[in-house]
């Protein structure tokens, strides 16, 4: 019996390629025979037509898609239709036939109107215990998300009102959070490439050259992925390249460019870097509330230097309407365990107009693919 060798590091480039692409033409070729002559009294032909759309959905899929389908999206459809079924939003429907606005059915379910806008259109368009237990949570909450998020469905699920990031610190293995978060960046477009953002023309021109000047300071920015990234892309970039987050995240760092400063920083504090040409924030915001978001960003205005200093934010922007089944599957999670969303633009900006900001410009690059949101003073 041979010995299991030893694990070998994957090319991450695996996670963005397609499964099968090698039958994508194939299984093309057999779908467009079997469309014209499909019948649907015809079972053994449905069955079979069905059969070959799958195996082109999975030829076409990347293992990243993959496993969002699988450990995000499934699992939010099933709570979410449990919902339906609790709140008697499916029988309603069965017995009144026709579109319905989301107000209207909210006003006759009694229901939080955006729960409902929110988690619907998911279906039409880790958190097993959380999700499991959110339709309970709703009904018992008189259908209602609540508005203190330490009384959200995952504190509901867990017996306490830490938040996720403690209950993360306390009950799962140092640097698992931030390993999730450096694969969740693998494969997707970067703000940083010259197709996406013009750093150079945004960022570096105009900016004080001075070695002692802040440049950019990335806040909660984890174990220094993305700011690891921008110094390997952007290498002539001048100034200081600070990376902030708690002191017991910077310390699970292995290797990281020698340019880039550590510093220990809780964002719900005074931001000790004042007049930095950007301050950056990835996946941040949208694991509070509106309240709690419009505190953490006083932080960071209160740093700005007028006419000088930007706001980067790499988030979500949701459309208002067909948004992606990734970006409201996150929406899902971001709902169960912190209470709170991925936003669309009208909801940035109602976020960050009285925080003192006014949007620049978002910049995206493709479905599904988080944005960059320019800000400045406003």
């Amino acid at each position: 019996m041979g010995s299991i060798p030893e694990k070998q590091p994957l090319d991450a480039v695996i996670a963005i390629k397609p499964n099968n692409p090698r039958r994508v033409a194939e299984l093309s070729e057999k779908i467009g025979a079997l469309g014209p002559v499909f019948s649907a009294e015809d079972n053994d032909c449905r069955l079979n037509l069905l059969k070959q759309a799958r195996s082109l959905v999975q030829a076409l899929e990347t293992p990243r898609e993959t496993m969002i389908k699988q450990c995000w999206a499934q699992p939010a459809v099933t709570f979410v239709i449990a919902t339906g079924i609790e709140s008697g939003l499916f029988d309603y429907m069965a017995k009144t036939p026709g579109p319905k606005t989301v107000g209207k059915l909210a006003a006759i379910l009694n229901f939080d109107p955006d729960v409902l806008a929110r988690g619907y259109p998911y279906i039409v368009g880790g958190c097993w215990p959380t999700f499991g237990n959110f339709p309970s949570y709703l009904k018992k909450n008189n259908w209602r998300i609540a508005k203190d998020p330490r009384k959200g469905p995952m504190q509901d699920v867990i017996g306490e009102d830490s938040n996720f990031f403690q209950h993360m610190m306390t009950n799962y293995p140092a640097g698992e959070f931030q390993n999730h978060m450096a694969g969740y960046r693998q494969g997707r477009a970067s703000w940083m490439d010259p197709d996406f953002y013009p750093v150079v023309d945004r960022l570096v021109r105009g900016a004080d050259a001075s070695p002692d000047a802040a440049f950019l300071v990335d806040i909660g920015g984890s174990i220094g992925h993305d700011l690891d990234e921008f110094c390997r892309k952007h290498p002539t970039a001048p100034g200081r390249h600070i990376l902030q987050d708690l002191s017991h995240v910077l310390s699970q760092i292995t290797k990281i460019d020698p340019k880039i400063e550590r510093m220990a920083y809780d964002f719900h504090t005074e931001q000790p870097i004042t007049g930095a040409r950007a301050y950056y924030m990835h996946s941040v915001l949208h694991d509070w509330t509106d309240e709690v978001g419009r505190s953490i960003l006083a932080r960071v205005t209160a740093a700005m230097r007028p006419g000088y200093s930007k706001l980067l934010i790499n988030e979500n922007v949701l459309p208002p309407t067909d948004a992606n089944w990734q970006t409201t599957a996150l929406d899902m999670m971001m709902l169960t365990l912190f209470a709170s969303r991925e936003r669309t633009e009208a909801q940035w900006r109602q976020l960050l107009e009285p925080a003192g900001l006014k949007i620049v410009n978002i910049w995206s690059n493709g479905e599904g693919v988080e944005s960059l949101i320019e800000c400045e003073l406003a």
